[in-house]
Order: C-alpha cells, then sequence, then structure tokens
C-alpha cells in the first residue's frame, strides 16, 4: 500500500502528490495581481445630481475595474437613465437605472462584478462610472466602484 499525501490550498483546490499537480494559481486570494495597488471610488450621497467614482489613471500603469454599485431613492416621478462606465478598453459601457416613484422609496441596487476585470482603453487612463440625476425630489444617489492598478 502506498501513503498518498494531499492538501487542500486557500482558495479551496485540492492537491494528491501522487497525481498531477494543477498548475499554480496567479491570483492571490485578494483577487488582484500581486504588486498590483487596490482602488476604490465613491460619489457619497448626492441629490438630485450626477452620482460619479472615478478610478484614476497614473503613469505607466493600467487601470482596472472589477465592479461597481449603484443605489439610490425615488424621485416624484418615476424615471430611467443611463449610467455609464467609461474609460474602457472597447468603449464604454451603458446600464439603465430606474428610479421609482416617491421621494422616501428605495430603488433596487444594481451590482455588476465583473469577471475577469475590465482593463482601461489605455495606460494612465481612468475609468469613470456616471450616473445621471434621477429626477426632482430624489435626495439620495450613490456610486462606488472597485478595481486596481497595475
Amino acid at each position: 500500500m502506498t501513503n498518498q499525501v494531499s492538501w487542500t490550498d486557500d482558495l479551496g483546490g485540492l492537491y494528491n502528490a501522487n497525481a498531477v499537480t494543477p498548475l499554480p494559481v496567479t491570483m492571490p486570494a485578494s483577487g488582484i495581481p500581486a504588486g498590483a495597488t487596490p482602488l476604490v471610488s465613491a460619489s457619497g450621497n448626492v441629490a438630485n445630481a450626477s452620482a460619479v467614482a472615478t478610478l484614476a489613471g497614473a503613469a505607466g500603469k493600467t487601470t482596472y475595474i472589477s465592479g461597481f454599485e449603484i443605489t439610490g431613492g425615488g424621485a416624484t416621478a418615476a424615471a430611467l437613465v443611463s449610467a455609464t462606465v467609461a474609460g474602457l478598453l472597447g468603449g464604454t459601457a451603458t446600464y439603465t437605472y430606474g428610479a421609482v416613484t416617491g421621494a422616501a422609496a428605495v430603488n433596487a441596487p444594481l451590482v455588476v462584478v465583473f469577471t475577469p476585470p475590465l482593463p482601461a482603453s489605455a495606460v494612465n487612463t481612468a475609468i469613470v462610472v456616471t450616473l445621471p440625476a434621477l429626477g426632482a425630489g430624489n435626495t439620495n444617489a450613490a456610486v462606488v466602484a472597485h478595481g486596481y492598478r497595475v
């Protein structure tokens, strides 16, 4: 009988010393590449104004967006707006977001995760997530974007 040695890594991969070993994982458990700088940007709360979150570019580095969240309250009248993610390789991405009727009402959040993260269109280029104003009577809207720079 042969003794078998096996173990589980931090990402849940099971390895067996007597079997073919898979290639090593190049992404750490944090979800960003080694040496990358994590980025988070938030618009803060805005009332019937554009909410903007910017992942800034840096000289000699490429910015990546791994996702964003949009939250907000309703407005005097229901409305649909086009939220955008600009600065992406391949062009601007557009998402429809709705404000419900009633300033004290809550809109459903829009949560977008990019797997894999999306790069900026060029080195030293910012990625900007913008939610337009939700309309008269709106008192709360916010955008948060997250990613990294490498």
